[in-house]
């Protein structure tokens, strides 16, 4: 905390009257300079729109290395790089919990126009799983940028050669599966439909979960874990690389990122699963900031760089701006909460 010090002054010097009063005036003027300071032109100006006046903070709620962290600074790389916005970006991250640290963070900072999160779908299971204190309602939707899918990985060398493989694997008990999220949550649910779609016990699966994918692919990778699942887009450079492979992936059919890794539907495992990619804001914000980040990002996604970047990390383009976000928020974690009851989970 700041302390300012301020001396008296010494007896016999007062100022006359008319010294006081034109101190008073240059008071007065000053106080709208001094209220911009201190943060009052946060405010919408007269013709109602609203501009940022100091750096934006994208937290990503997870460690470095895992799809919010990346989503967070490809975003605010390019918003800068493509000079859509005057003011710095800067990313933070508040690992922990499975997101809860990040959202409470954001939560302690209502009607702060100025500071922003990443999202995906464990904003809708974390919640509902009871490990945090914050829900999707508790802050406002902005836009969602893309979706993704999620793939299932075993070391380089594993002999699990499908899904299937793992499924029988589980089945026949203690193989360590790896997610970068909680019980209940996003990675957890991945993997408990497939396994139940492929014929498999998901109560059976022993789910270590991590702060983030990139660290349950450090523990695949030192061998702490069997297998693990993620984002493919987190996991696209290790399967490039050839460090893990990829036995399935939730897509529908075929990734154009992994064209060599098979589908679930492919192997005729009914199940897909999409992680849509998100920004939203702190409660209590003005129309007005809520529109120009809406804009802001439908200009992001719109262009050259954005959708190589795209391309490049496996995600498709699906733009929603805020209220259709909130709408889909709302509709998704109705459908959640089905597949958390239908595996045992909720």
């Amino acid at each position: 905390m700041t302390k300012t010090h301020v001396s008296s002054r010494a007896t016999g010097s007062a100022p006359s009257l008319r010294t006081r009063m034109r101190g008073a005036a240059a008071i007065g003027a000053a106080l709208p300079v001094l209220l911009a300071a201190c943060g009052s032109s946060d405010g919408v100006a007269e013709d109602g729109t609203w501009a940022p006046t100091k750096p934006i903070e994208i937290t990503a709620p997870a460690a470095t290395g895992g799809g919010w962290d990346t989503l967070a600074r490809t975003s605010a790389r390019l918003l800068e790089e493509q000079e859509l916005i005057d003011q710095s970006v800067q990313v933070v991250n508040k690992p922990g919990a499975g997101g809860a640290i990040g959202w409470g963070y954001i939560a302690n900072n209502a009607g702060d126009p100025h500071k922003l999160f990443v999202t995906s779908p464990p904003i809708l299971l974390v919640p509902m799983a009871g490990d945090s204190d914050h829900d999707h309602d508790d802050f406002t939707p902005v836009a969602r940028l893309a979706t993704d899918y999620m793939v299932y990985l075993v070391a380089a060398d594993s002999p699990v050669e499908t899904f299937g493989d793992l499924a029988a694997e589980v089945s026949a008990g203690g193989f360590s599966i790896g997610g970068g999220s909680g019980p209940g949550s996003m990675d957890h649910v991945a993997l408990a439909g497939a396994l139940e779609a492929a014929g498999a016990d998901p109560a059976e699966a022993n789910y270590i979960p991590f702060d983030g994918g990139g660290e349950a692919m450090t523990a695949l990778l030192g061998g702490h874990v069997e297998a693990a699942v993620t984002g493919a887009g987190e996991a696209l450079g290790m399967i490039e690389a050839g460090e893990m492979r990829a036995v399935g992936i939730s897509s529908p059919e075929r990734s154009e990122a992994l064209p060599d890794v098979p589908s679930l539907v492919e192997q005729d495992i009914d199940f897909t699963f999409d992680i849509w990619r998100g920004v939203m804001a702190p409660a209590e914000l003005e129309q007005a900031q809520v529109a120009y980040y809406e804009e802001l990002f439908g200009d992001l996604v719109e262009t050259e760089a954005w959708q190589e970047e795209s391309a490049r990390l496996g995600w498709t383009d699906a733009y929603m701006g805020s209220d259709d976000f909130g709408a889909f928020l709302d509709e998704t974690r109705d459908e959640f909460a089905e597949i958390l009851t239908e595996v045992g989970l909720q």
